[in-house]
């Protein structure tokens, strides 16, 4: 009888490290910088109020980003004001969209920190949020909206915010991070940011409220802040879609309209110190 070799047992070697870094450790590395550069090279975009631009920025990357790290790390970063852009909004007498355009080594912080901070507050997201997320698209929720109307609850009650990216309460935002974020530091270099001011004209008026659209880690701050409105739709069993600061309820009746309208209503506006057109 022919014998067998005797086969070679492998232990297959698990990877046990764990990165039990703070955050803001992490912020400081410069490979996680080099990752944040690299999402503002994909979304593109014109420069700030230096007028550097990203090729600009991309031709010095290694020293803008060991000079980036000096100052994070030793707390001499101070995020530039951000240019105001307006964008008229589409239809006729729509108005303008306020834009707030930050310099290209604040768009590689902020987009780095969104980097960190996604995988953590993405989890606690409603399912029925479809806007500014990794796997949801408008589509999406255009589908889920048909799907509730085709249920029978045929009454929309539309939610529309004023001017929402500009009128987020900085201390509430602030709040609700901690509750899923324990690091101070990166909490504390977000509220710098919030607060780096608008220029326009060559004026600089102070960021009291608000987060501009066109900073990398606005859309994520906004979903944290509505969160709190899908959580309460959630508690009162109402169905509904939210696409950023746009969101649909779905009831059966005109009545029942009215009155979910009028409760979140206030609930928008005493609770999360917004405001409803």
């Amino acid at each position: 009888m022919k014998r067998q070799p005797k086969m070679k047992s492998k232990m297959r070697q698990l990877n046990l490290f764990v990165d039990e870094r703070s955050l803001f450790e992490k912020l400081c590395d410069q490979s996680s910088l080099e990752a944040g550069f690299k999402a503002v090279k994909k979304n593109g975009g014109s420069p700030g109020i230096d007028g550097v631009t990203i090729q600009d920025f991309e031709s010095r990357l290694e020293e803008e980003l060991v000079q980036l790290l000096g100052e994070i790390g030793s707390w001499t970063y101070k995020p530039n004001p951000v240019r105001r852009v307006e964008i008229p909004k589409p239809g006729k007498g729509a108005g303008v969209r306020l834009l707030g355009i930050p310099c290209v080594r604040d768009r590689v912080v902020q987009a780095t920190i969104k980097l960190l901070l996604e995988p953590i507050l993405d989890l606690i997201f409603s399912d029925h949020s479809y806007g500014f997320r990794p796997g949801y698209s408008q589509r999406q929720a255009v589908e889920a909206a048909q799907r509730i109307v085709k249920s029978g609850k045929e009454y929309v009650v539309d939610i529309d915010l004023s001017k929402f990216f500009d009128r987020v309460n900085h201390d509430r935002l602030i709040y609700l991070l901690s509750e899923h974020i324990d690091d101070k530091q990166i909490l504390r270099l977000i509220g710098i940011t919030l607060r780096s001011g608008i220029m326009k004209d060559g004026l600089v008026t102070p960021s009291e409220e608000g987060t501009p659209q066109g900073s990398p880690l606005s859309p994520l701050l906004s979903n944290v802040v509505l969160d709190e409105l899908d959580k309460e739709l959630e508690q009162r069993g109402l169905e509904f879609c939210r696409f950023a600061d746009d969101c649909n309820i779905f009831v059966r009746t005109p009545k029942s309209a009215e009155r979910v309208m009028k409760s979140i209503s206030k609930f928008i506006e005493g609770k999360l110190k917004l405001k409803i057109n």
